[in-house]
């Protein structure tokens, strides 16, 4: 079963006014890793979750995107305690892509014919790396991170509705590099003193891996 995917990133009595260098340093991590160099689209939101957002900005993809030291620069315009800002930014990964969710044109004369065999592709999707203010949502960071990154989805991690044959493991361990030297740069180019990757059901992602390719039988 697919999980939400986190990584959680903290600092070492992290002062609010420095959270705009971190943020840039994790957002520009991405283009050499699989994603974007420029941000989809930018929200402030206050107190917590459940209010509206002070600031939001879709840019766009590729080039209309606004590079990551302008919209951190721009979100962080309004620099309060109690102030969460999320940043959207695109990632791609290979992706099992099965006749069920093909475009019509290409499903042939019925749609989602099972005949049709699967195939991996190249998708982009949008990360959310969210800083959080000390005050935001009672103390939310100390939980998930003074910066928490919001990856969707660990399907194309796992691949666990099929048979992971030898194309699959390819593709699933393509993208289990990415993400590993992704975590890796976004760690040291911004500072942190401690990472964590974890999801939704709080269930190990590396443990996950290890018994879906048979590691230890």
């Amino acid at each position: 079963m697919s999980d939400s995917l986190y990584l959680s990133l903290w600092y070492p009595n992290l002062r609010l006014a420095a959270l705009a260098d971190k943020m840039t340093a994790v957002l520009g991590a991405f283009a050499a890793h699989g994603g974007e160099a420029r941000v989809y689209a930018a929200t402030t939101w206050p107190i917590n979750w459940n209010e509206s957002p002070v600031f939001q900005r879709v840019y766009g993809r590729g080039e209309r995107g606004a590079e990551p030291a302008e919209a951190v620069a721009e979100s962080l315009e309004l620099l309060h305690d109690d102030y969460a800002y999320e940043f959207q930014i695109g990632w791609s990964l290979w992706e099992l892509e099965t006749p069920a969710n093909l475009p019509p044109h290409e499903q042939g004369p019925v749609r989602g014919d099972p005949g049709l065999d699967p195939r991996w592709v190249r998708e982009p999707r949008l990360v959310r790396v969210v800083g959080y203010g000390p005050l935001f949502d009672e103390g939310a960071y100390e939980q998930d991170g003074h910066i928490r990154l919001e990856f969707g989805s660990d399907a194309a991690f796992l691949d666990e509705e099929g048979e992971l044959d030898a194309a699959a493991a390819r593709h699933v361990e393509e993208n289990v590099r990415q993400l590993v030297e992704l975590t890796a740069a976004v760690e040291k180019g911004s500072g942190a003193t401690a990472r964590l990757l974890w999801s939704e059901l709080g269930e190990s992602l590396a443990q996950r891996l290890a018994a879906r390719l048979g590691v230890g039988n």
